[in-house]
């Protein structure tokens, strides 16, 4: 199995232009938001739903997405669950909650915003002159918010 510096690393590769990282840190968020609103929108056996309203796709894809980071970096997958990741994820909650309120349904919303920030990653990606990494490997799709992380870990002068 690669190491997690190994994954950044690559990832790091094609995501060094400033423009390119920029919208990252913008594009990044936003899909992790809309396909956890797209899978929230997901149907959930009854039973299920009536014993865990919030046991659904989307929650059971975080706790999946949290195993795999812990199996890369057990820091950084602990970082996921900091005060301040908590907060954002708080947000994306809140978030998800106003789009369901719209008069579209939340999958719609939450597809439209996919479209838009892959439309800005790709942009990066023509700026950088790199294609995304993604394309090398599925997996890389899981690396971005953990890339992400690890520049707070850095900044802070926090091991992972």
């Amino acid at each position: 199995m690669r190491s997690v510096e190994d994954w950044l690393g690559d990832y790091g590769a094609s995501h060094a232009n400033p423009v390119n990282k920029a919208l990252h840190w913008i594009c990044v968020p936003l899909i992790v938001l809309a396909v956890l609103g797209l899978l929230w929108s997901l149907p959930v056996p009854a039973a299920l739903a009536a014993r865990a309203p919030l046991l659904n796709w989307s929650t059971l894809t975080m706790l999946a997405g949290l195993a795999y980071y812990a199996l890369l970096s057990v820091p950084l997958a602990l970082g996921m669950l900091a005060p301040l990741a908590l907060a954002v994820l708080a947000l994306a909650v809140l978030a998800l909650d106003a789009l369901a309120r719209l008069p579209l349904p939340l999958w719609q919303s939450c597809l439209a915003i996919f479209i838009v920030a892959w439309i800005g990653q790709f942009i990066g990606h023509a700026i950088e002159g790199r294609r995304p990494s993604f394309f090398k490997d599925v997996q890389f799709l899981l690396i971005g918010p953990l890339w992400l992380l690890s520049f707070v870990f850095r900044s802070l002068r926090l091991g992972y």
